[in-house]
């Protein structure tokens, strides 16, 4: 017996009882996968949404993939199979002077900047995060 008294710790093991079956069960996993799955889709459409178009193709090509698990880490990756899109969202530079016939023009600036629709995205769906994943949350630490 300890100077302090005595510990009922029985309600304590029946709650952690109660969430290794919750987790254990793969209903848990599978609810969060749904909602980063969720958030990954909107992050796809948001960058749809700020991709500029000019023929399309830029637009049509992002493609998503995940969610992956890696310890506690939880990720998708939303990419852009054209490989002209990290100039197009970052800029680039030119040959001033130089006749492009596809334009029919010579260029004139040294630096073309970039459009920063993936930037645009990223920040659209940082502010929609919170009403994709907390009532998700809620619910599970509710059942918990």
């Amino acid at each position: 017996m300890s100077t302090f008294g005595d510990l009922d710790n029985s309600q304590f093991e029946e709650f952690a009882k109660h969430v290794n079956t919750q987790i254990s069960g793969g209903q848990l996993k599978n609810e969060v996968k749904n909602s980063v799955k969720n958030v990954g889709e909107t992050y796809k459409r948001n960058a749809e949404a700020n991709t500029p178009i000019k023929t399309g193709d830029l637009r049509r090509s992002w493609e998503l993939k995940g969610p992956f698990f890696s310890g506690t880490d939880i990720s998708v990756e939303l990419r852009n199979s054209k490989n002209y899109a990290s100039f197009v969202e970052n800029g680039y530079r030119q040959t001033p002077g130089r006749y492009v016939p596809a334009i029919g023009k010579k260029l004139k600036a040294s630096w073309v900047p970039g459009q920063h629709f993936l930037q645009k995205a990223t920040k659209q769906t940082s502010n929609q995060i919170p009403q994709l994943i907390t009532p998700v949350m809620d619910d599970i630490l509710r059942r918990l």
